[in-house]
């Protein structure tokens, strides 16, 4: 115990001087570092046996690769309702075609539709007055006031003829004063019956088109609040904007739908062709021009290309839309979006990813004219 005391320290540095000369002699007798092992090499033919990584299927010649995702011809819809509700019906499922205007869903509406059906009989009713204000009922009246008019006219002339001619016989003493005074209160009378009738068919006919005026403004009235009514059922509606096929149903029946939130409620676009948004590596600029031929490439098919040109470039540079999942890729890149016209590629599905292969333009002479 005493002789293990007292060596331990030259022991120690012994051993480690030992480990030491093992080291350097296994770096200088091994194989260099930057040549595999057999042993990797059989894990690294195995993982590209069953690799499956668009990125390395590259066509042969000068192409610009990016990933993207299958886009329908328009931009998709998505849709949502504008005042918050609980669901009553779906009526469309995924893949329906749909037209513009086809309400597609509806919100629980039974206090809006009761209000509608009592602004509808208001219009109605303001119909009616109108009519008989300005129809054939007020005309008779008219009629008749005039009627009686020229009839209390004609009396009143009758009464002031007579009086008259018993006035000019009075001086004669054919006639008494008794008849001539009692002539001339009968034509006062009938005169004043005549001024009575005529003032109350001038207040008629100066009535009459207010009457009227009066009557078309209820009308008017009642129309705005049953278009304020009919409005009110329409936004417990989500009706499709444009033509298209339902692409997701997100809600049903009895759910509880509420504007502004992250999802929308349903999402539609027009599928009768396919479009590509592809990301284009801000290095690879000089060589993308619009019109230029695009292959595309998908997992679901890895033995097929699709065909297409490029429709339109973006004008502003951005972050990457589309990702691959994988850890190491760098997602601080700066891209340019490149849409990709494909046509009638009915097998690629919206949100599809892909990897899209843009043929490369020679900018040399778009350079020299600029230098």
């Amino acid at each position: 115990m005493s002789f293990l005391r007292k060596n331990a320290v030259p022991l120690v540095a012994v051993s480690a001087g030992l480990l030491m000369v093992v080291g350097i002699l296994r770096f200088a007798l091994g194989a260099p570092a930057t040549e595999p092992r057999d042993s990797d090499r059989v894990v690294a033919e195995r993982v590209a046996a069953s690799s499956n990584d668009l990125r390395v299927q590259r066509p042969e010649g000068d192409w610009l690769g990016g990933l993207g995702i299958i886009e329908p011809a328009s931009p998709e819809r998505k849709l949502a309702p504008a005042v918050p509700g609980r669901v009553a019906a779906v009526y469309v499922d995924e893949g329906d075609w749909v037209e513009p205007g086809t309400v597609l869903l509806e919100l629980e509406s039974t206090v809006e539709r009761s209000a509608l059906a009592s602004a509808e009989a208001d219009v109605r009713a303001a119909e009616l007055e109108l009519a008989r204000t300005g129809g054939r009922v007020r005309s008779q009246d008219l009629a008749a006031l005039r009627g009686d008019a020229e009839a209390a006219e004609a009396r009143a002339a009758l009464s002031q003829a007579a009086f008259e001619r018993l006035e000019a016989t009075f001086g004669s003493g054919g006639v008494s004063p008794e008849e001539l005074d009692r002539a001339k209160r009968q034509a006062e009378q009938d005169r004043s019956t005549a001024d009575a009738v005529r003032a109350r068919l001038q207040s008629a006919e100066d009535a009459r088109p207010l009457d009227v005026r009066v009557a078309q403004a209820r009308l008017a009235s009642a129309q705005a609040r049953r278009d304020q009514a009919k409005g009110a059922v329409g936004l417990r509606q989500v009706v499709a904007p444009v033509q298209g096929e339902v692409l997701e149903v997100l809600i049903g029946s009895g759910e509880y739908a509420q504007p502004g939130g992250s999802e929308p409620v349903m999402i539609m676009g027009d599928t009768r062709s396919r479009k590509a948004r592809i990301d284009i590596d801000e290095r690879d600029l000089a060589k993308l021009s619009e019109g230029a031929r695009v292959l595309v490439r998908a997992d679901a098919y890895p033995d097929r290309l699709f065909e297409g040109r490029v429709e339109s470039v973006g004008r502003r540079m951005g972050r990457k839309n589309v990702r691959t999942d994988e850890p190491t890729q760098r997602i601080d890149v700066k891209i340019l979006e490149v849409v990709v016209d494909l046509g009638q590629a009915a097998r690629l599905i919206v949100g599809q990813r892909v990897m899209a292969y843009v043929e490369a333009s020679d900018a040399t002479e778009e350079v020299a004219d600029v230098l």
